[in-house]
């Protein structure tokens, strides 16, 4: 037998670490690339479409494919294992959900979860997966458009199905009333160049409003809870309703918790022929002690302020947290151009002073002036275009105060005045 001194022993046992880390790493990473946990399950529905999420620890593999009589979605996630929170989806449903009928989940094969979607009507299913972003892991995205919409661009269905509404969100049977409605012929709009007091005969000016966020995307949220998305949805419903008793046609690039890209809200306003775009948000910042209320024009070189570059960086990450699949579809694309004209610019300066006057009577503002910063909803090349930030939800003393239906109200009084006096003095370009 061969006897080793101490040295010898320490570097064989060395030499033996090295060899089996190599071993060990794998074993760790093989452990890590287990079976996907599912940490959330989400269901958004709506008249424009129903959007369901599966959340998870990380990305998953699937297919998905479609079944009649009745009508069905069948989705099989591959090398997953369901568990309590996906086969508590069955719940996630609502009555009044206009796609889906019920949902279930359940093992398919050892290795295979199989979510079946009994749905209410046929429709164009999207599904696509997206990335971790802000507070949420990898998520799995079905979205349930009507039947009929074009199969290689389904966001078009949230600007071909866009019909105005009174303030409050559209009932299923007002849904069904309207496709029986026989088509009309469209009435040719006629020019107008002058102020609504002074002119007869010519259609009214078009308002299109804009509350931010909505769906998967709640906005900022308050200390006591209070969601950005649904401040704003009431903010925006009563200044419609102030606006149409002062005689506006006006528009919402969303009436129901409901999650719309960007670019899509830009291509309603510019649908529409709107004379004024209006997004609608609620502040937030770093710093609870941040107050006050602003309004924004676009600058396409950068922000006027550190708090405005803040504010457009977080505004124009709403795309990747409500999820938006990456399509390259020229007619979304072409839909979204620089705001380069000198004209658009002085406008959109003149509607947002005007607005910022009369918020001003309300509360404390930010600043002073209209700030300016690189907002993506801004960027209508023809349509003079602000946004709205009514107070810091950030802060909790104007939490409180945007958690109150006055607050509220008096806020969509502001913004309404505002746009109206910039109305009677502007020339309404056609």
């Amino acid at each position: 037998m061969v006897k080793l001194t101490r040295r010898q022993i320490v570097r064989q046992a060395a030499g033996l670490f090295f060899t089996l880390t190599p071993i060990t790493s794998a074993l760790a990473a093989r452990r890590a690339s287990g079976p996907a946990q599912f940490v959330a399950v989400r269901i958004w529905p709506a008249n424009a479409y129903t959007r369901v999420t599966v959340e998870s620890t990380r990305a998953l593999r699937y297919q998905h494919f479609a079944l009649e009589n009745p009508n069905r979605l069948v989705l099989d996630i591959q090398g997953a294992q369901i568990n309590t929170v996906l086969q508590g989806i069955s719940k996630k449903v609502l009555p009044d959900d206009p796609f889906i009928r019920s949902i279930r989940a359940g093992q398919n094969t050892p290795n295979t979860v199989r979510i079946v979607i009994d749905l209410k009507q046929s429709v164009h299913p999207q599904v696509f997966s997206l990335a971790p972003v802000s507070s949420f892991k990898n998520r799995l995205v079905i979205d349930l458009y009507p039947q009929g919409v074009d199969a290689n661009d389904p966001m078009m269905a949230l600007l071909n199905g866009d019909r105005p509404r009174s303030a409050g969100t559209t009932t299923r049977r007002q849904v069904e009333q309207q496709r029986q409605t026989p088509n009309r012929p469209r009435q040719p709009e006629p020019d107008y160049t002058l102020p609504p007091q002074t002119r007869s005969g010519s259609r009214r000016p078009v308002i299109m409003l804009d509350p931010g966020h909505g769906g998967e995307d709640p906005g900022a949220i308050g200390r006591s809870g209070l969601r950005e998305k649904n401040v704003v949805l009431s903010v925006a419903r009563e200044t419609k309703r102030r606006l149409e008793s002062m005689g506006y046609t006006v528009y919402m690039t969303r009436n129901e918790d409901v999650f719309i890209p960007l670019n899509i809200r830009v291509a309603k306003a510019r649908a529409r022929r709107a004379d004024v775009f209006v997004s609608i948000h609620a502040d937030a910042f770093t710093s609870p002690s941040a107050r006050g209320t602003g309004v924004y024009i676009l600058n396409t070189r950068g922000a006027t302020s550190a708090a405005a570059k803040f504010l457009a960086q977080t505004q124009n990450n709403a795309d990747a947290i409500g999820g938006v699949p990456s399509s390259g579809n020229r007619h979304v694309d072409n839909a979204i151009l620089d705001m380069t004209q000198t004209a658009t610019m002085r406008d959109s300066r003149r509607l947002g002073n005007s607005v910022l006057t009369e918020l001003g009577k309300l509360n404390k503002l930010h600043k002073g002036r209209v700030d300016e910063a690189n907002f993506a909803v801004l960027r209508a090349p023809d349509i003079p275009s602000i946004l709205v930030e009514t107070a810091f939800i950030s802060n909790p003393t104007e939490e409180q105060l945007l958690a109150s239906v006055s607050f509220r109200s008096r806020c969509a009084d502001s913004i309404a005045t505002g746009i109206q006096k910039y109305i009677n003095t502007a020339v309404l370009r056609r």
